[in-house]
């Protein structure tokens, strides 16, 4: 009978020992208030903070990943294929190489059987649900065939529309439907420490975010592109990222990432993208004329420099024409060489590069105001704006108002 009693007992005894170590291990706090060796079992070995479920790992300004998620599906890779010569790997001929600074013209590329063909990867946006997308003029300079990848993982191959190589513009355009586009920022709320985001394919990694601020706006006198008007980012920009969106926090888009300044091919903090107002005007004239059209009035213009000054007893201020093109508007309108332009239509004239902006936005066939310096008199002629000539095929961007092209060191 003893015995019995035992044998229950120690049954007991191993059933509550039992319940207890699977209470300790699976719910532990409810053995917090149950004494010392509750306590023991239920304590965690150092003291730890954790944050609530669904509360986010941080305050909400310190994300801009709805930003990124709305621009995101509207960004695509552009590949852009060419017969001829290739490069000895596919990011050697980057679009941004072709202007950056540093990168020697004389580098010797490694020669490739003539049947190949190069592979340029670059990046697009998509800015029209009905299929535009706007992309560097370099990215698809000389393409025979054209494919775009976008972010959902359809592929489709795109048609040219048109390309304004003086801005490195192209408007490309694909047929799909369900298409993503981006909402278009306004340039005049952009300012400089702004925090914005770069969206490309940097490398042929995949699609990538990066960010920095805007340092700067208003760039130009770069050797980049003929018509300048930069904004100047820190967000990280690599080869691939050409083409791609630079947007606000707010996912809209401000400007084409072009181009970065690099010794060694990378990013070293500086890169430049085309601004949103003169990317609109590129598409929009190219969708309804084909191209783009420019005022021109066919002189080649020079900057005052100090030297310059000094040596013909100017004042600093305005451009002076080296050259006029014989049977030019300017020629016609009486202008000759070594005079100064000071005003176009009440513009001031600071330098070459705002007298072919300034230019550049009259239409063709309209009368201009030009306020000149002859001789330290100043005086003025009306001039019948002409049509910018495009630019010949082949020779780098930077080009004159005469149509003369400069070589870019």
């Amino acid at each position: 009978m003893l015995r019995r009693f035992w044998m229950l007992f120690a049954q007991a005894v191993t059933v509550l020992l039992a319940v207890l170590f699977i209470v300790a291990t699976l719910k532990p706090q409810w053995l917090q208030h149950q004494g010392q060796f509750g306590k023991q079992l239920a304590s965690p070995i150092v003291a730890l903070r954790e944050v609530a479920p669904g509360s986010g790992s941080g305050p909400a300004t310190a994300s801009y990943a709805d930003a990124a998620q709305k621009a995101m599906p509207a960004v695509v890779n552009v590949f852009s294929g060419k017969a001829g010569s290739a490069p000895p790997n596919p990011h050697a001929k980057d679009p941004l190489f072709r202007y950056f600074f540093g990168n020697p013209k004389n580098q010797q590329q490694q020669e490739q059987p003539e049947d190949e063909t190069a592979t340029n990867l670059g990046s697009g946006v998509i800015v029209s649900s009905e299929g535009y997308i706007l992309t560097n003029e370099h990215v698809v300079d000389g393409a025979d065939e054209i494919e775009v990848a976008l972010a959902d993982g359809r592929r489709t191959n795109a048609k040219v529309i048109g390309v304004d190589p003086e801005t490195d513009l192209a408007v490309l355009k694909i047929n799909m439907t369900n298409l993503p586009s981006i909402t278009l920022g306004r340039m005049d709320q952009v300012r400089v420490g702004d925090v914005v985001l770069a969206i490309g394919n940097p490398f042929g990694v995949g699609q990538t975010v990066t960010m920095g601020i805007i340092s700067a706006l208003g760039r130009n006198h770069l050797g980049i592109n003929t018509f300048e008007n930069f904004i100047q980012t820190d967000a990280p920009i690599n080869p691939g990222n050409s083409g791609g969106a630079l947007v606000d926090v707010h996912g809209n888009l401000l400007g084409i990432n072009t181009a970065i300044y690099s010794r060694s091919g990378g990013s070293l903090g500086i890169g430049f993208a085309i601004p949103v107002s003169t990317a609109r005007s590129v598409l929009e004239s190219i969708i309804t004329t084909g191209s783009v059209t420019r005022g021109w009035i066919g002189v080649e213009p020079q900057d005052v420099t100090p030297a310059i000054a000094e040596s013909f007893g100017l004042e600093q201020r305005g451009t002076i024409v080296a050259g006029v093109l014989q049977g030019g508007p300017a020629d016609k309108a009486g202008i000759k060489p070594g005079d100064v332009l000071l005003e176009v239509n009440g513009e001031e004239i600071t330098d070459t590069t705002r007298l072919l902006n300034v230019i550049a936005q009259i239409k063709p066939g309209t009368q201009a105001k030009v306020k000149l310096m002859r001789k330290k008199k100043e005086m003025d002629l009306v001039v019948t704006i002409g049509k910018r000539p495009p630019p010949p095929k082949g020779t780098d961007n930077n080009q004159d108002e005469g149509g003369d092209t400069q070589q870019q060191e």
